[in-house]
C-alpha cells in the first residue's frame, strides 16, 4: 500500500516528540499545484538540531527513493522523492549555508545522482506550470553546481538536454570509477519527464 499524502507524512513526523507542528504549505496548500508539484511542509521543533539528526530514520517508513538535505536552500530542507514519484520538502526555519558545487568522486557519485533526479523532478513541475523563466535560471544553476563538475561543457537549453547530458556524463564516470550507481532514482523520475520533454529512453 502506498503513502497517502499529505496525511502519512504529517503522521510520521508528529510521532517524534521533538516536533511541535507540521504544516502543508506552497502550491499544494493553495490548491494551485500541478501533477508534479512538490509537497512542502513547514516543520517546527523545539530543538531543530536534534530533530534534523533523527529525520532520516524518522522518515524511513515512507520508504523514500531519494532522501538528502538540500545543499542550496536558504533554510534547512530535507528533500525526499517517494515512489510515484512525489517530491517532499521538509522545511525548517533555521538558515542553511549554500554548499559549493559538487566534487565528483566515486563516493559522491550516488549522492550526485540523487540530487540530479530530485532537481530534475522539481524542474519538471516548473515546466508543467509553464514557468519557463524559472526553468532557464535553474538550468544555469544546475550546470554550475552539478553538470559542470561532471565535465558537461555547455549549459543545457532544456530539461531534456540536461537529462541527456547528465546520463552520459554519469555513465562515463561510472566506467572511470568502476562503480555503478543505482538506477532507482532514475527509474522513479524519468518516466514522468518523458511526457514533458520527449526524452529518449
Amino acid at each position: 500500500m502506498g503513502v497517502v499524502l499529505p496525511d502519512d507524512v504529517v503522521r510520521v513526523l508528529l510521532s517524534d516528540v521533538g516536533i511541535q507542528s507540521v504544516e502543508l504549505t506552497g502550491s499544494r496548500a493553495r490548491g494551485t499545484a500541478t501533477a508534479l508539484s512538490d509537497w512542502d511542509f513547514t516543520v517546527t521543533a523545539a530543538d531543530s538540531d536534534a530533530v534534523r539528526d533523527r529525520l532520516p530514520s524518522l522518515t524511513s517508513p515512507l520508504r523514500p527513493v531519494i532522501a538528502q538535505w538540500d545543499r542550496l536552500s536558504r533554510n534547512w530542507c530535507y528533500m525526499m522523492v517517494l515512489a510515484g514519484p512525489a517530491k517532499i520538502d521538509l522545511i525548517f526555519s533555521e538558515p542553511h549555508p549554500a554548499a559549493s558545487p559538487w566534487v565528483v568522486t566515486a563516493s559522491t557519485l550516488p549522492q550526485i545522482d540523487d540530487h540530479f533526479w530530485d532537481w530534475a523532478l522539481w524542474l519538471g513541475s516548473k515546466q508543467l506550470a509553464r514557468r519557463d523563466d524559472v526553468v532557464a535560471v535553474e538550468l544555469r544553476k544546475l550546470h554550475a553546481h552539478l553538470l559542470a563538475p561532471l565535465g558537461v561543457a555547455a549549459i543545457p537549453d532544456s530539461l531534456g538536454q540536461a537529462v541527456s547530458a547528465y546520463r552520459a556524463a554519469r555513465d562515463g564516470h561510472e566506467r572511470a570509477f568502476r562503480r555503478g550507481v543505482s538506477r532507482a532514482a532514475e527509474s522513479a523520475v524519468l518516466p514522468c519527464l518523458r511526457d514533458l520533454d520527449g526524452l529518449a529512453s
